[in-house]
């Protein structure tokens, strides 16, 4: 299991300075910090002066294997073949390119499936595809009163036989509700639908593992996993080679490649795949892949202590509401809260002048707001394996100001 000081020893730069303070970092866009090797895979790629592929010549050649080696990386991330990864600008971009084309096999009377627990780019791009297509669009409810986890008997009743897709995140961008994906995706399959996974506000927190889950489609992104900003998709090989891709006609017609539109950002590829071998030199064993489940099964439980930490300090704070699990069981380190008399954003800007950076707002969960009745949305607090229990104590501190 990791521990401060060997997570420090790993990742040299666990705090930064910003002016005169020192900062906590958290797990969310511009907060996630980015290894040195990452950057320097980035950099060398650039420096070299890199080319578009399948050319003949040696600058398109090395990017032929910068992007063999980014499929292998992403493939043992996800536990699938590189054959069944692709790559885009990031997942918003991808899930719309999917939906779009899953849409045009929709017929009047088909229905999709998705969830008030879910981020808006797993919502809102189904919304869109079934509307053009004449399809209903079905929600799945989760239950504030119950740690805000997924109402089964909501999903029970919401697939059928004409059922085409059923999207669920694995992680709740929002809440840090985990979900059981393979329970999920086993309902879809029971009536001929397609599992869509949104798994990536759990990248940074457990092994990604799509073969268990069952999964017909996942996404996630490179940035959470400290990595730069390049959305990853795993698509089963039947899935891929079957759907029709929008795509322009030089494009690749096999599978993988012409889920990918124009040209890729190589320099972003590199760092794909040296984020992916940062996470897999946290953990031990032979291959890859068995490196990176043991990383993120011991990343899984060192978070555990800090979430664990962070909930008992909160327990303490009677002003402080917590929306989500009250114990780190079912959940990631990510945290909404509702301070008393306290706008989210004025208590964000109070957090950030003690070089605390969280969140106010929906964060893109725009159905977890509207179903918890909080149209200014939360405060988003979280934690990754680079933080500390001294860490976690200097944002109970702060929050304790508010009595």
């Amino acid at each position: 299991m990791l521990d401060g000081r060997s997570v420090r020893h790993r990742f040299p730069a666990l705090t930064r300075r910003v002016g005169d303070a020192e900062a906590v970092y958290a797990d969310g866009p511009g907060g996630t910090q980015v290894p040195d090797v990452v950057i320097e895979a980035m950099a060398s790629y650039l420096r070299s002066g890199g080319s578009n592929v399948h050319g003949p010549f040696a600058a398109s050649a090395a990017s032929d294997e910068v992007v063999a080696a980014a499929r292998a990386a992403v493939a043992d991330l996800f536990n699938a073949t590189p054959g069944e990864v692709a790559f885009g600008q990031n997942m918003t971009s991808l899930t719309l390119a999917v939906s779009r084309a899953l849409g045009r096999t929709w017929r009047t009377g088909d229905n999709v499936v998705v969830t008030r627990l879910d981020h808006d780019a797993n919502v809102w791009p189904w919304v869109l595809a079934a509307g053009d297509a004449g399809a209903e669009v079905r929600w799945v409810d989760f239950d504030p009163s119950a740690g805000c986890m997924l109402d089964f008997d909501s999903l029970d009743s919401a697939v059928d036989e004409r059922t085409r897709l059923v999207a669920v995140t694995k992680a709740s961008n929002a809440l840090g509700t985990v979900v059981d994906v393979a329970a999920v995706t086993a309902r879809a399959h029971r009536v001929g639908a397609i599992s869509f996974v949104d798994a990536v506000h759990f990248g940074p927190h457990g092994p990604i593992d799509v073969a268990a889950w069952g999964c017909d489609l996942l996404v996630a992104s490179a940035y959470k996993f400290f990595g730069p900003h390049t959305g990853c998709l795993f698509g089963r090989r039947e899935v891929l080679e079957r759907v029709e891709p929008y795509k322009i006609r030089p494009a690749p017609d096999e599978a993988p490649d012409r889920w990918e539109t124009g040209t890729q950002s190589f320099e972003s590829l590199a760092g794909v795949t040296a984020a992916v071998d940062y996470v897999a030199g946290l953990g031990s064993g032979g291959s890859r892949r068995e490196r990176i489940v043991s990383a993120m099964t011991g990343v899984s439980a060192y978070e555990r202590t800090l979430s664990d930490r962070f909930l008992a300090g909160l327990a303490e704070m009677p002003s402080v509401r917590l929306f989500g699990m009250p114990t780190g069981e079912g959940r990631v380190p990510t945290f909404a809260l509702e301070i008393e008399g306290e706008r989210p954003g004025d208590a964000a800007r109070r957090l950030g002048e003690s070089g605390i950076f969280t969140w106010p707002g929906d964060y893109y969960a725009v159905e977890v707001m509207r179903r918890l009745g909080k149209p200014d949305g939360l405060l988003r607090v979280g934690f990754v394996h680079y933080n500390t229990s001294a860490e976690v104590d200097r944002v109970l501190a702060v929050l304790a100001e508010y009595g």
